[in-house]
């Protein structure tokens, strides 16, 4: 994989000259390019090689120049379901959702019981827009083959890998929640909530937050079969209820995250190998909470993001994916 960030000249001309391509720009940007084998996601923010950018004019090109062929499917959100379908024998399916939209809530507590979700390796990305837009603008996904752009569904790049090679997927969690705090569950599946069930009594959530002087900076955190799922906070108003950048599960039990001490420098601890070949993205909130605007975090580069996906839906995450020889992936 090649990572990059072109202006739209270059990137068209990268698309015509018939590569496939994983891209990320503003709603401005992407509507320029031509017809081509790619698929692509609203995002104005980026971890470059130079630092963290706010970036409305160029985008973020992830060259596939591994694969030998590539289909772009868009599920309307009713098909949702059947994205494995479309799949290539050896191969890898990349997948982008318009953050806040039907297909957005369905993946998230609904995607793991997806036929054939864990067989093959999925990896992509929720996209958003610049918080200042939100409210007045809405995320979108784009269809390369067509130029279209949707606010609803999921845009899935399918990619056939060359026999012997395989894709690796990484993720990086910052947090563990900490299960000696206030056992948090909700009775409705969404992504907001008035009220919670705290050590099984129903509570104003906002109030419970705010009384409680919980740092929202700290996300919910559950054990979804067996993985460690983070629930960011997006906003909490003591009329509206508590927003969230991910639905939460109704039934799942919840524990606000252990404090990660400085977070700039646990996050940069953390960030180890080589992403130069590598696609990643990582979460809006891990660039405004560890101040990443200006500060590089070495070759791991690509959209900060209203969420990542590696199978399942994540927050507060940092996920990659490389393709490497079989040998070599099994080794590692």
């Amino acid at each position: 994989m090649k990572n990059s960030m072109m202006s739209v000249a270059d990137a068209t001309r990268k698309i015509n000259e018939g590569a496939v391509l994983l891209l990320a720009g503003s709603q401005e940007a992407l509507s320029q390019l031509p017809k081509g084998k790619w698929i692509g996601g609203t995002s104005v923010y980026f971890v470059t090689e130079e630092g963290g950018k706010v970036d409305r004019e160029n985008v973020f090109v992830t060259e596939l120049d591994q694969a030998t062929d590539a289909r772009a499917v868009i599920y309307a959100g009713d098909d949702l379901a059947n994205l494995s379908m479309n799949r290539f024998d050896n191969g890898l399916s990349m997948i982008l959702i318009p953050a806040f939209s039907q297909a957005h809530s369905e993946f998230a507590i609904k995607g793991a019981e997806f036929p054939g979700i864990f067989d093959q390796p999925l990896l992509g990305w929720i996209t958003g827009v610049h918080l200042d837009d939100l409210g007045s603008t809405t995320p979108k996904i784009f269809d390369g083959a067509t130029g279209a752009s949707f606010e609803e569904g999921a845009a899935v790049l399918h990619v056939e890998m060359p026999a012997g090679y395989v894709a690796d997927i990484g993720i990086l969690n910052l947090f563990q929640p900490d299960t000696e705090a206030d056992l948090i569950t909700f009775s409705e599946n969404g992504f907001g909530a008035k009220t919670a069930s705290v050590n099984g009594e129903i509570v104003d959530f906002a109030a419970y937050l705010t009384q409680k002087g919980i740092d929202t900076k700290l996300p919910l955190v559950a054990n979804y079969a067996g993985a460690m799922v983070n629930v960011s906070f997006q906003s909490v108003d003591a009329e509206k209820g508590v927003a969230f950048y991910a639905p939460v599960v109704a039934g799942a039990e919840y524990h606000i995250a252990k404090p990660t001490g400085d977070y700039a420098a646990s996050f940069a601890a953390k960030v180890e190998g080589d992403g130069a070949n590598e696609l990643s993205c990582n979460c809006i909130l891990n660039y405004l909470y560890g101040e990443l605007e200006g500060k590089s975090t070495g070759t791991f580069t690509g959209p900060a993001t209203f969420g990542e996906i590696a199978y399942i839906l994540l927050n507060q995450t940092m996920v990659r994916v490389g393709v490497k020889p079989l040998a070599q992936s099994a080794v590692a």
